[in-house]
């Protein structure tokens, strides 16, 4: 009876999914399979998503998972999310970006910052229509995101921005911009404010659409802001709040660009396995030998590594507990394992895998861009290092 109670009390293991998790997983799953499998490969090279699957992200309540009921969300978790990212990368990561700058950064730095107007206005459209984009990256502001050139001046009633801000996931389907300029040249970093940015706000223009090497079907633009008039109540948080707005923004996002990449590392694996099953040399499957059993193991090691560093920092997140050096770490490892996880799935493969007509050439593409944005991995790397270091 006392190990009994022992073990009801004990708390539940970090990959274990409440029914309604597993209920939520496994829809999205299923969907990802059965409507976006079949046009990955023709998205990727259009280098354009389907308007219809993004109509389907919505009717499904994909691009408004934390945003409550009463603005027409489907009030869920971050862990959701998280959950939703991973499972569509699985099949294709330009879908999981999609979602993920949507829900982990759009939508929770308005229902963290926004103020009540702002949250009646614009959750119950980005809940159900419009697709959102982040905005604060420029050509001579990187990893430096607060060395940033655009400008916004105060008018009284209205801000002027004026500025170019490059490689900006959504772009080119987005409605709405969560954008960063600053207004205080003189104060550096203290100056930089957050604004919502309509696409339809005189003066805005999205701009050329980069030619990527993966990620294709995920738009990546630019935008040129000249003289863009941004009324005051479109302020996020106060003026020069952008910075703080800005970093914890993107430490929640880190989180689902790890799981991103664990979707992809799982899709990789997923596919040299079953190719090992189906590949035969020597007259016997390849996967009976013991070196592509070895690599296979390798493979699901560091997969299953990662998705627990994921968890746990999505599941801190939840909780309300400190998260920041966990996101790091997540997002690094996870973007490490995708990589290694993609090439392998190559060599496994042989020389087929080097080809178009097999789906592990794109993973090894789309994989190379997880250890670049959001924070490039020497970035987490930082970040890392100053915890431990107590800075």
């Amino acid at each position: 009876m006392a190990t009994a109670a022992r073990a009801d009390a004990a708390p539940p293991p970090l990959t274990a999914l409440s029914e309604e998790e597993r209920l939520f997983q496994s829809t999205v799953r299923r969907f990802a399979q059965e409507q976006i499998r079949p046009y990955v490969r023709e998205m990727d090279e259009a280098g354009v998503f389907r308007k219809d699957i993004i109509r389907r992200f919505f009717e499904m309540g994909l691009m408004g998972i934390e945003i409550p009921e009463e603005y027409g969300g489907q009030g869920g978790s971050f862990f959701q999310a998280v959950l939703a990212v991973e499972e569509l990368s699985a099949v294709d990561p330009s879908a999981g970006v999609i979602v993920d700058v949507q829900n982990t950064l759009c939508i929770n730095a308005l229902m963290r910052w926004g103020t009540p107007e702002q949250k009646s206005r614009y959750l119950p459209a980005l809940a159900s229509r419009t697709v959102g984009a982040y905005a604060l990256s420029e050509a001579g502001s990187g990893s430096d995101a607060f060395a940033m050139a655009s400008r916004a001046e105060d008018r009284g009633s209205h801000f002027v921005l004026n500025g170019r801000k490059l490689w900006i996931t959504n772009a080119a389907e987005a409605g709405l911009f969560l954008l960063f300029a600053n207004a205080s040249p003189e104060a550096g970093y203290r100056g930089i404010t957050a604004f919502l940015v309509e696409r339809e706000f005189a003066g805005f223009t999205v701009g050329k659409k980069e030619d990527k090497l993966g990620i294709r079907a995920s738009s990546t633009c630019e935008l040129i802001l000249d003289h863009c008039q941004v009324p005051r109540e479109n302020v996020v948080g106060e003026a020069g709040q952008g910075y703080k707005i800005a970093m914890e923004t993107l430490n929640e996002g880190r989180i689902a660009i790890g799981a991103q990449m664990i979707g992809l590392a799982r899709g990789a694996l997923d596919h040299a396995a079953a190719y090992a099953r189906e590949r035969k040399q020597f007259g016997r499957a390849i996967g009976e030998f013991q070196g592509v059993q070895f690599e296979l193991a390798k493979m699901a090691i560091d997969v299953e590594a990662a998705r627990l560093l994921v968890y746990n920092a999505a599941r801190l997140k939840d909780a309300g507990l400190p998260f920041q050096t966990e996101a790091a770490m997540a997002k690094y490892f996870a973007s490490e394992i995708a990589e290694r996880a993609a090439s392998k799935a190559i060599e496994i493969h042989g020389g087929v895998g080097f080809t178009k007509d097999y789906p592990v050439e794109k993973l090894y593409r789309d994989a190379k861009i997880g250890r670049i944005y959001e924070g490039t991995s020497n970035i987490q790397l930082l970040t890392i290092a100053k915890k431990l270091l107590g800075k």
